[in-house]
Parts: C-alpha cells; sequence; structure tokens
C-alpha cells in the first residue's frame, strides 16, 4: 500500500528526509574530533568519554525496541514530527551543557530520538515510494552518511574553532528547526495502516518474531555485525600498521566519504533497476576482497591506502540501501513502523557488539601496531558469509512476511 503523492512533492519529501538523516548522523559524528575539547573541559576520562559516545547508540537501540509498543498507532507523518522535535530541542540542550552530566543525558535523548528517526524516515519511503523508485530513494537518504564526512564534520569543526564547541550543536538544532517546517509543508498524511477503535494497536509485536520477520532483521544484524568488526579500529590500524600520520587520515577519510556519497546514489539506481536481492547478494560478495585486502594490507604509501580505502567504504556503507529496500517492502504497513524500529535496534546492537567482539581478538604491540587485525578480516568475511544465506534463506522462504497473524 503506497500513498499517491505528486512527483515534485515525493522528490522534496525525499530531500527533507536526507537532510534529517545528515542532521542526526552529523550530530552523533561531531562528538568524536571534538573529545579532547570535552575531556579538557569537563575533566572526563577516557573512559567516561567513552561512555558519551556510546550513550547515544545505545540510547538510539533502546528507544528502537520500545518503539515496537507504539510507533504504528499514529501518523508517520505526525510521528516524525515529534520525534524531530524532541531531537532538535536535546541537540540544543547539548550546546547549552554546564556539566558532564547534562551532556550525557541531552546526548542520550537525542541518540534515543535519532535511533527512532531512522526508522519512520524508511517506513516513510516504503510507504510513499513507489517500487520502481525506492531504491535511489533509500540511496539518497542513505548518502547523507558520506556527506556528512565530506562536508559536514569539516565545516562543524571549522566553526567550532571559530565560535566554540557550542556552536555545531546550535546549528545543528537550527538545521533541523527549517527541516522540520519544510517537512510540516511537504508531509502526505499516511495514516492509512492506522486502525480506528479494538484494532488501533494492529497486529501483536509478537508477529515481528516469526520466522519471515525473524530472517529479515537478523539480515540486518549481521550485516552491520560484519562491517563494525572492522571500521571502529580503521584509524589505529592505518597509522599503528599502514605508516600514515595523524595529519593523513582526514585525507583518507574525505576520500571515503566522497566515494560513499558517489556510490550510495548509484547503488539505489542498481536496485531499483535489478532488484534489491541480486544487489545485496552482489555487494555481500564484493566486500569480501577488500575487507581481506585492506586488513593484509602491509605499511603503504597514502594514495595506495587512500585508493584501498575508498573501495572499502563504498561497498561496505551502501549495503544496507539493499537490505533496507529489500525488507520494507515486504512487511506490510501496519507493521512496518515497529518493524522498522525493531530493524534499527538490531543494526545499532549489531555495531556495539561487533566492536566488543572485534577488541577482544585485538592487542596493540610495544611500537603501535594493530595485532590480530587480519583475524578480524576473516571474521568479517565469515559473517558475510552467513549473511550471504540469510539472504538465500529470506529469498525462498515459504512464510511471507505479510503473512503474520492479525489479531481477531
Amino acid at each position: 500500500m503506497t500513498a499517491s503523492i505528486p512527483s515534485r512533492q515525493e522528490r522534496l519529501l525525499v530531500l527533507l528526509l536526507a537532510g534529517v538523516q545528515f542532521t542526526h548522523l552529523l550530530d552523533f559524528m561531531i562528538v568524536l574530533p571534538l573529545g579532547p575539547e570535552f575531556m579538557r573541559l569537563f575533566s572526563l576520562s577516557a573512559t567516561q568519554f567513552g561512555t558519551l559516545v556510546s550513550s547515544y547508540t545505545l540510547a538510539s537501540a533502546g528507544m528502537g525496541v520500545l518503539g515496537l509498543f507504539w510507533i504504528d498507532r499514529f501518523g508517520r507523518g505526525s510521528t516524525l514530527l515529534a520525534i524531530l522535535g524532541g531531537f532538535i530541542a536535546a541537540t540544543l540542550a547539548c550546546g547549552a551543557a554546564q556539566s558532564h552530566a547534562w551532556l550525557l543525558v541531552a546526548r542520550s535523548i537525542a541518540g534515543g530520538c535519532a535511533g527512532l528517526m531512522g526508522a519512520v524516515i524508511m517506513s516513510i519511503i516504503a510507504d510513499a515510494v513507489p517500487a520502481e523508485r525506492r531504491g535511489r530513494a533509500i540511496g539518497t537518504v542513505m548518502s547523507s552518511l558520506g556527506l556528512s564526512a565530506v562536508a559536514g564534520v569539516p565545516l562543524s569543526l571549522g566553526l567550532a574553532n571559530a565560535l566554540g564547541w557550542r556552536a555545531p550543536f546550535y546549528v545543528i538544532g537550527i538545521l533541523g528547526a527549517v527541516l522540520w517546517c519544510g517537512l510540516l509543508a511537504v508531509l502526505p498524511r499516511l495514516d492509512a495502516h492506522v486502525t480506528s477503535g479494538p484494532e488501533r494497536q494492529g497486529p501483536p509485536v509478537t508477529a515481528l518474531f516469526t520466522p519471515g520477520f525473524a530472517l529479515g532483521w537478523l539480515l540486518t544484524f549481521s550485516v552491520a555485525f560484519a562491517s563494525f568488526l572492522l571500521i571502529p579500529y580503521l584509524s589505529a590500524y592505518m597509522v599503528g600498521n599502514l605508516g600514515l600520520a595523524q595529519t593523513d587520515l582526514p585525507w583518507v577519510y574525505l576520500a571515503g566519504g566522497a566515494g560513499t556519497l558517489l556510490a550510495a546514489r548509484q547503488v539505489g539506481r542498481w536496485v531499483d533497476r535489478y532488484g534489491p536481492a541480486r544487489v545485496l547478494g552482489l555487494l555481500l560478495l564484493g566486500t569480501m576482497v577488500p575487507h581481506l585486502g585492506f586488513t593484509h594490507l602491509p605499511a603503504s604509501p597514502l594514495p595506495v591506502v587512500m585508493a584501498v580505502f575508498v573501495l572499502f567504504m563504498s561497498v561496505t556503507s551502501t549495503r544496507p540501501i539493499p537490505t533496507i529496500a529489500l525488507i520494507s517492502a515486504r512487511v506490510p504497513p501496519p507493521l512496518r513502523g515497529r518493524y522498522m524500529a525493531m530493524n534499527m535496534a538490531a543494526s545499532d546492537g549489531a555495531s556495539g557488539l561487533a566492536a566488543s567482539a572485534s577488541g577482544l581478538l585485538l592487542a596493540t604491540a610495544p611500537g603501535g601496531e594493530l595485532v590480530g587485525f587480519g583475524l578480524a578480516g576473516w571474521l568479517a568475511v565469515g559473517v558475510t558469509t552467513v549473511s550471504l544465506l540469510l539472504l538465500w534463506t529470506f529469498g525462498r522462504s515459504t512464510v511471507p512476511m505479510s503473512a503474520a497473524p492479525t489479531p481477531p
């Protein structure tokens, strides 16, 4: 069931949704380079700063689980506007923070809102964009990751250097407010999935754990888990093992962000043309080479490392596009919001668990080299193989997701 809206309104809606995705990704990413400033101003230990960073994703995962119980009971538009309003307030509160505790609470609220926003955004795309254009729409929204790396973080750091660390949070909050006004004018009702009377709560939460549904979010979990076995440790690996200087990293990540930005749009087009299952299968196979190649790369000149890194990020960061397109199309509208909230929680949970699991495999040598990163690469390939098996099973499943039981 897809809402019928004019093509011009559809394009504007997708751009606004991409803008919302950009704001919360930038809100998460900007804290990392501001770490030394936070540690100095609030007298934080490394452990306290790590807690500050992880509070965002943990709150996102937790709110995704809580969203199972209510997110499909209201129209998509009103839900997104309410959550975005909460995110704006929390981000402005981050800029106004006067203590570590204040900042930690504000970051947790912002993360909780961000996780639900991602779920509602993907539900809106599934409801409002026809299947033949859905891959391109998801690709446009997902390209915000590359844009935040290429433009958002450098501009935010420039603002922080010129006006102080609070400035980026205020600017993100103002940008969010502008997007809120735009969405208020453009968002269609998108409430056909909402029932009335005794059926208002829709199908029970237990419907999400039938085989067809479980395969979908297990697929999402495995795709994210394989990626985050490696991504959190790439900087340390490039400096400690590949011979790069710390000052080389911004250029490497700038190139990786640009590659991701371009690849996301192209992958979205391929999803529309060839179907999400085929594109996801090819991307899963395609990531095995750069995962092994990068984790076993010897010390190399900057151009070589940059080229391999761009390939790594372009194929790894675009795998969620066909994954989301595949599973969202098979979820009935009355369950779509809750399912995507669960899906976001699965992705966030996989990210945290994978980083912890990979950390158990790694050690730092006296010279700064990461020991065991090659083993982490092989583990990532193994988990990717599991993802391929889940994809094959998901495609052949005789229990359609739309066949989930509904209340009498």
